[in-house]
């Protein structure tokens, strides 16, 4: 194995080490609102608080979201649950409100 292999392996090896937890006191999303075509056009949060998209993305970004991600695709910024192996959290999986 060469160096670069090697140093991949020992970084793989970091990653699933790493396990996300959730710090009490830190909101969540834990629901869903989507429209006819099946997009998420809002968040619900364990504090209850119910957001539209734009305001959730704006939230995730500031880093106010836990265990949610930003990324830029198709032209735009899109909402995503952080790519932590655990599909029961990924957004595409939370019950609808």
């Amino acid at each position: 194995m060469d160096h670069f292999e090697e140093a991949y392996e020992q970084y793989k090896h970091r990653e699933t080490e790493k396990q996300p937890t959730a710090h009490p006191g830190e909101e969540e999303i834990i629901a869903v609102r989507r429209n006819d075509d099946g997009n998420i056009i809002a968040v619900k949060t364990n504090r209850g608080r119910e957001l539209d998209y734009p305001s959730a993305l704006a939230e995730a970004k500031a880093g106010l979201l836990a265990h949610t991600d930003v990324f830029h695709k198709y032209g735009r910024d899109i909402l995503r649950s952080e790519p932590d192996g655990i599909k029961e959290n990924n957004l595409s999986e939370l019950p609808e409100f």
